[in-house]
């Protein structure tokens, strides 16, 4: 479905009237989301899981500089603007509730968005399906909860059921229980033949529901691991950097090698 060659993403700036110079924010990357499968993207802050997201989706700044080759069910993208995009066929969870109409109410974004995609506007189906009661949908943004407004962008995003569905960060600030909804509905969305590109810092909490976990650090990407092999002291995982960061959880005792 979705294929990620030798992808590089630097950034140009000035450095007085004519010069310019580049700098790196991703390099080399390599990846490959199946339909029907999540793919978790880990990484802490700064190692470029948001920016893959935004150059899958074209939305890289004009002084941005991206090399290698991105396609979609055997389409390129542009990476100004993606044709998939034009039908729907992509979507994205923003990391920012923020990215919600303050001046609107949640059921008539919700509504928008499902006009966009085609599809039925039936925003009261889609509040009781992520277990929401319908006095939501008169209720402005600043109005919902954490985990209320992270399952609202959920149920906008899923309008027009996308092949693609890019989460970034959608369990940021949760609760547990508002947490393991958000990743089960995004689970579920994978069983209906989605893809689904799942980037979170929180790595123990996606092993769930993931079928694989690439591990992004600096803008390179240290390994691709199966969730199974996250048990114990790691011993079954290939790369060095994610027993590392396996160890070095809470739970596992804060272990490393150094």
């Amino acid at each position: 479905m979705l294929t990620i060659r030798d992808l590089s993403v630097g950034f140009r700036r000035y450095r007085g009237l004519f010069r310019h110079e580049e700098t790196s924010r991703l390099s080399g990357l390599n990846l490959t989301l199946d339909a029907g499968e999540v793919l978790a993207v880990i990484g802490g802050s700064g190692a470029g899981k948001s920016l893959l997201a935004h150059a899958i989706l074209g939305l890289l700044p004009p002084n941005a500089v991206l090399r290698g080759k991105l396609a979609f069910r055997g389409q390129a993208l542009n990476p100004v603007y993606p044709p998939a995009l034009r039908g729907r066929k992509i979507a994205l969870i923003p990391q920012q509730v923020s990215h919600l109409d303050p001046l609107a109410r949640t059921g008539a974004q919700m509504s928008w968005a499902a006009r966009r995609s085609g599809s039925a506007a039936d925003t009261t189906a889609r509040l009781a399906a992520l277990g929401l009661p319908p006095q939501v949908a008169q209720l402005f943004p600043d109005q919902l909860s954490g985990g209320m407004a992270r399952r609202v962008l959920l149920a906008m995003a899923e309008a027009g059921a996308p092949d693609l569905l890019i989460a970034d960060e959608p369990t940021a600030g949760l609760d547990p229980e508002n947490r393991d909804a958000v990743l089960r509905m995004l689970g579920e969305h994978a069983r209906r033949g989605a893809g689904i590109l799942l980037i979170t810092h929180d790595l123990k909490s996606v092993l769930p529901i993931a079928d694989r976990v690439a591990i992004l650090d600096e803008g390179r990407m240290r390994g691709i691991e199966f969730p199974r092999n996250f048990t114990g002291r790691g011993a079954e995982l290939t790369s060095s950097y994610a027993r590392d960061l396996w160890r070095a959880l809470p739970e596992n005792g804060f272990l490393t090698d150094a």
